[in-house]
């Protein structure tokens, strides 16, 4: 095997894609040049300026995971073009090209694994899927993540990481708002408890659904947190936004979040 073909293959398996495959990595944030062992060690957090890199559902799996526990649930589920639908390219095609350059069937990985001894269901989302967009299947994968933490009275923790609604599934993917937070409707009757981790970025139909829907919501540092992008808002409103809008800590500030960690 090739050295390429090495580096395509460590790719697929979990390594970000964007970070290169040598010794040293660039900090998105302060462009500071970083050793990639010890940035790893430092679980993907620039020790110049705290940036928090862009991880896989893997690499959240393996930091906040008890090592060896986890088991995938519901890995079979994939996307379809219900809809026949086409822009630039066919909805077909950005499926295959996102189950190649993720290895995934969907944008979100679910499962159950322990922390500390103690067993949790989890999801974790991809952005690096067709912007980790919330369509049929993921919501699909979130409502029975749901059902088996409250059949096994699990505490649930979701890491999300969304551009929001899939727009190649119209109506069917807007119902997945509905459907998620009917689900953790159902969990809170349940009594079991539901912790969302926000990563950088988690916007649209996620962040107006299920994602905020918490019990405990926390953000990473720096995570842009909102339901529209800001140039969106501000083409329609004529207005400038205030400095630092959509942030974590801008929305802690407006009791959103219950902690930036």
């Amino acid at each position: 095997m090739s050295w390429l073909e090495n580096m395509k293959k460590r790719f697929n398996m979990g390594v970000r894609k964007d970070v290169p495959g040598s010794i040293w990595v660039k900090c998105d944030d302060c462009g500071a040049i970083l050793f990639r062992d010890k940035l790893e060690k430092n679980l993907w957090i620039c020790d110049t300026c705290d940036f928090h890199f862009r991880i896989t559902p893997e690499d959240y799996v393996g930091l906040l995971l008890d090592a060896g526990s986890f088991s995938e649930i519901n890995a079979g589920l994939r996307s379809v073009d219900l809809l026949k639908f086409r822009d630039t390219k066919k909805y077909t095609e950005r499926i295959k090209t996102a189950e190649s350059e993720t290895g995934s069937n969907s944008a979100i990985l679910t499962g159950t694994g322990k922390i500390a001894g103690r067993t949790v269901a989890i999801g974790v989302m991809d952005f690096r899927f067709i912007g980790g967009s919330l369509g049929s299947v993921v919501g699909e994968k979130i409502v029975r993540l749901v059902e088996h933490a409250i059949k096994n009275k699990l505490p649930l923790i979701m890491v999300t990481q969304s551009g929001g609604a899939r727009m190649q599934e119209g109506i069917l993917s807007l119902m997945q708002m509905a459907k998620t937070s009917c689900a953790v409707d159902v969990l809170g009757d349940a009594a079991v408890p539901f912790i969302a981790v926000l990563v950088d970025p988690c916007t649209g139909g996620v962040v107006a659904s299920f994602a905020t829907l918490a019990d405990i919501c926390v953000a990473e540092p720096g995570a842009q947190l909102y339901f529209s992008g800001p140039r969106v808002i501000e083409q329609t409103t004529r207005e400038a936004l205030p400095a630092g809008f959509g942030s974590a800590e801008r929305n802690l500030e407006l009791g959103h979040l219950d902690a930036v960690v």
